[in-house]
Formats: structure tokens, C-alpha cells, sequence
């Protein structure tokens, strides 16, 4: 049995460059649907998958085997409960299986709206 190295990724590129056909393109879509909602966000990696933060985090995604995962805060999940009832969930992830297209539209509401309350709530703090 070949064991494979581990791969560290760098860069949001690099992760993507690396991933299998199948879920290449739904990945670069939802990083632009990410960055064109939010565009003041920091991307980066986090736990090796690209990340996203603008006073605090806002989202992460993933590719799986026969799947590609959107994750964000939790709040952000329960905010969107209703939009999500057709997707396999937790409590911080969605999971969208490879044969169903992005849910731009979904997906730009709950960055949005998870970078609005990171904001509000870094004012806040401020305020104090």
C-alpha cells in the first residue's frame, strides 16, 4: 500500500488547482460568488481548505469525494435554516453533492449577512 503525503496548501490557487476535475469548477464558483459578495474579505487557508474572514470568519468550503461542502458560523446556518431545508446540513457545514449546481443566489445572502453581523458586532466592541 503507497501512503500519500500529506499536502499543505498555501494558497486558495494551490488548493484549487489541485482538486479533481468534478469539483474544480463548482469550487471556483463559489470562491467567486464569495468574493464578489464580500469583497473587502481576507482569503486565505484554514484547516487546508480556503477561508474567508472580514472581522472574524465568514466562510470556509471544501471538496469531498462525491461531494463540496460550504461551511460557515453556525448563526449563519440557523439564519437560513428554512433556504437550506433541501440540503443535508450540520450544525456549521452544507453539503451539496457534485450533481446539483451552486446555490449562488444562497450563498452571496449568507456571506453577506455574515459579514454585516461580523461587522456589527467589531462596532460594538468598539462602543465599549
Amino acid at each position: 500500500m503507497e501512503i500519500k503525503p500529506f499536502i499543505q496548501f498555501k494558497t486558495v490557487d494551490e488548493y484549487l488547482a489541485l482538486q479533481p476535475d468534478q469539483a474544480r469548477a463548482h469550487l471556483e464558483l463559489l470562491r467567486q460568488t464569495i468574493r464578489k459578495a464580500v469583497p473587502e474579505a481576507e482569503e486565505f487557508i484554514s484547516y487546508q481548505m480556503p477561508a474567508y474572514r472580514l472581522h472574524g470568519m465568514i466562510a470556509f468550503f471544501a471538496a469531498f469525494k462525491n461531494h463540496y461542502s460550504f461551511f460557515a458560523p453556525p448563526r449563519v446556518l440557523l439564519a437560513f435554516k428554512d433556504e437550506l431545508k433541501s440540503y443535508q446540513t450540520s450544525k456549521s457545514a452544507v453539503r451539496i453533492p457534485f450533481g446539483q449546481p451552486v446555490p449562488v443566489e444562497l450563498v452571496t445572502k449568507m456571506v453577506q449577512f455574515g459579514a454585516i453581523e461580523n461587522l456589527e458586532k467589531a462596532q460594538a466592541k468598539r462602543k465599549k
